[in-house]
């Protein structure tokens, strides 16, 4: 602990009761969450399955792993809980699954899934108003509402709407022996309140909990909080409100205010030592978020020294901007001497990189766009995970659905629709409905055979799902659905071999992970929906990051460029409309402080949209960072700017003594 800070070491050895620390950008608080679990197992005498640290995100989390094994080296860490939320609230849900009235091997819907039910629910094929549905739905389940508080504060048709599906939704999904994201918090709190023994019980499994993020909680997150906890309340969490950037999505700032009052012997530590920015970065954060009305009150500070200077530039126009950043990111990067991964372009939405990537492309320059598809929403891998999904469930109509029409295996159209709704009327599921004899008299032989053949075809597999290695299984589903070839029928050949190549990686990796971690293909499957994206190693690619700012948290660059700081833009003009201005501003000091060594900011005097060209105003934030700024372009100055910058780099060129661009293709 000799390295560690005054109130970093007072935060990891105290114990006394529930502790907020308070940590701003750059302060170290993962280490503090991983310190302190080797202090609880190493000093304290916990054991590692008494204690549960709950992150985000799943990198968030593998991060955490590996820093607390190279902690604990030789030590035992088996039963140490590091997980997100949702994996914390899977695994609550499949060990009590039956007290709630579900098997344990449930289902997880996605919101391709969730998004199907909705729109047959709410009998409308607008895209638009599903979304606005689900998106209500999920706010409601987040906020802990039921469907009939749901249908009283109904303040429009919309909501109304969306109330009555809410109610036909959820019993929906419980016919389906399916749960959504939402469910895997909102569940357990509704475990936990009406079934005290088993409360107490995780209560007692889990004897210490560290947060991370906490001020990205929402209500359903902090109530579950709270059950586990229980009157012991030993508990650390680690947050920092000038980084609450989540409200649109149900993150409620208010829990940080609630703890306080939910636990009268909170005690607080704050970590304002930032090891991350320079001075100068640090003081115009500072400035900026000094406009906010502040829960708790800090200032970050560094050691790093002074800094290079902050600068603005301004633009003609959108297209001008982002070549300006762009030429400018080259010429520094020559002058630095430096990779291309110490270089970040954030911006507040996704359509400002659009400009961007042409001009990185035509220069050459390799980048990464974070925000991408995830691999697990192409469609040969949810088609692939329906089969999967099928084996772990039978009663999951969803993948029942995408399975056997994926390739068609002679089961038309209208025999599903027999088949809806003869298990409609019976209450089953498709494949139980399928078998029955009162089903069987409604279609005629050549419709029922493939149908059956289907079925039974999984069973087959399913018996050996739960024993057979998971990559021979894998191999022999392909073989005999012989989904290569029917992905050759469908697609033109280049798409066919990049969606067959994208199924054999997935097979290869789910086939090492059951190897590696020894479990079966329905052990894998029951943990696949919790996974957003394959461990690719990005750190290792020299690649300038484009992001927008909300993907970019908990990240950091040597040189940052902000682009857009405009009024309208950021702040949002909806979050304008909504009065969120608080927020919009928290979104702008984490862009400031995703910067170690260089800041670079822009905005544009118009902005293309379509044809026309509109008038810019700059953010308000720009003014509010304080008056250590070096602001360029505009107007009045001088036209030379471009072509010196050119000749600049043309001097660097020479001075390298070879072509730009010849060591990135």
């Amino acid at each position: 602990m000799s390295a560690l800070n005054p109130p970093q070491r007072e935060a990891i050895r105290y114990l006394d009761g529930p502790l907020l620390v308070l940590a701003g950008a750059g302060s170290g608080k993962t280490r503090v969450i991983t310190e302190k679990i080797a202090y609880l197992i190493e000093s304290c005498g916990f054991s590692p399955s008494n204690i549960a640290a709950i992150t985000f995100t799943n990198k968030a989390a593998k991060e955490m792993q590996e820093r607390v094994n190279k902690l604990l080296a030789d030590k035992p860490s088996k039963g140490l809980t590091i997980s997100t939320f949702h994996a914390l609230g899977v695994r609550i849900l499949r060990e009590e699954a039956r007290t709630l009235g579900y098997k344990p091997n449930f289902s997880i819907l996605d919101a391709t899934d969730c998004f199907g039910i909705v729109s047959e629910l709410a009998a409308s094929v607008d895209k638009a108003v599903i979304r606005k549905l689900q998106s209500l739905i999920s706010n409601w389940k987040s906020a802990l509402v039921s469907p009939d508080q749901a249908r009283k504060d109904a303040q429009n048709d919309t909501e109304l709407l969306a109330a009555n599906a809410f109610a036909s939704y959820s019993a929906t999904l419980q016919a389906y022996q399916a749960v959504d994201f939402d469910d895997l918090i909102a569940l357990p709190v509704a475990l936990f309140e009406n079934h005290p023994e088993v409360r107490e019980k995780w209560q007692n499994r889990l004897r210490y909990l560290l947060i991370d993020e906490y001020q990205d909680t929402n209500t359903s997150q902090y109530q579950l909080l709270k059950l586990l906890a229980g009157p012991r309340a030993a508990f650390t969490a680690v947050g920092d409100d000038d980084q609450a950037i989540y409200g649109w999505r149900g993150a409620d700032i208010e829990n940080l205010r609630g703890l306080p009052r939910d636990y009268p012997k909170l005690k607080l530590i704050k970590l304002e030592q930032n090891y991350r920015s320079t001075v100068r970065i640090l003081k115009a954060a500072n400035a900026l978020i000094a406009h906010n009305e502040k829960l708790f009150d800090k200032k970050l500070w560094s050691d790093l020294g002074h800094g290079d200077p902050i600068t603005v530039s301004i633009c003609q126009d959108n297209e001008k901007e982002a070549e300006a950043v762009v030429m400018k990111l080259q010429a520094h990067r020559f002058e630095h001497r430096g990779s291309f991964k110490d270089y970040a372009i954030l911006y507040r939405g996704n359509f400002q990189a659009r400009a961007l990537e042409q001009f990185l492309r035509n220069q050459r320059i390799p980048y990464l766009l974070s925000g991408g598809q995830s691999f697990f929403d192409k469609s040969e891998i949810k088609d692939l995970v329906a089969y999967l999904r099928l084996l772990a469930n039978e009663d999951d109509d969803p993948a029942f659905i995408r399975a056997v029409s994926t390739p068609r295996r002679g089961v038309g159209t209208s025999t599903l629709q027999a088949l809806g709704g003869y298990a409609g009327e019976r209450h089953l599921s498709l494949f139980a409905a399928a078998f029955e004899q009162g089903f069987a008299q409604r279609v005629q032989p050549r419709q029922l055979g493939p149908l059956l053949g289907f079925c039974e075809f999984i069973n087959r597999l399913q018996a050996r799902a739960g024993s057979d290695p998971a990559a021979q299984l894998l191999t022999e589903l392909l073989n005999a659905i012989a989904y290569e070839d029917w992905l050759n029928e469908h697609d033109e050949k280049r798409a066919a071999q990049t969606k067959w190549g994208n199924v054999q990686e997935f097979c290869a990796w789910l086939g090492k992970k059951g190897q590696e971690e020894g479990k079966t293909l329905i052990d894998l499957t029951q943990t696949i929906a919790l996974i957003n994206l394959l461990d690719k190693n990005e750190a290792e690619v020299d690649a300038v990051q484009l992001s927008t700012l909300h993907a970019a948290k908990g990240l950091e660059f040597k040189h940052v460029f902000l682009i857009g700081i405009e009024e309208g833009i950021l702040p949002h003009r909806e979050a304008q409309a909504d009065g969120r201005i608080e927020e919009e501003r928290r979104l702008m000091y984490v862009g400031i402080t995703r910067a170690q060594r260089s800041l670079h900011l822009s905005y544009c005097e118009r902005r293309k949209q379509g044809r026309e060209s509109i008038p810019c105003e700059p953010s308000r934030f720009v003014a509010e960072m304080g008056d250590d700024l070096r602001v360029s372009g505009g107007k009045s100055a001088p036209p030379a700017d471009k072509a010196a910058t050119s000749d600049r780099l043309a001097a660097m060129k020479a001075m390298l003594g070879k072509p730009f661009g010849a060591h990135e293709t």
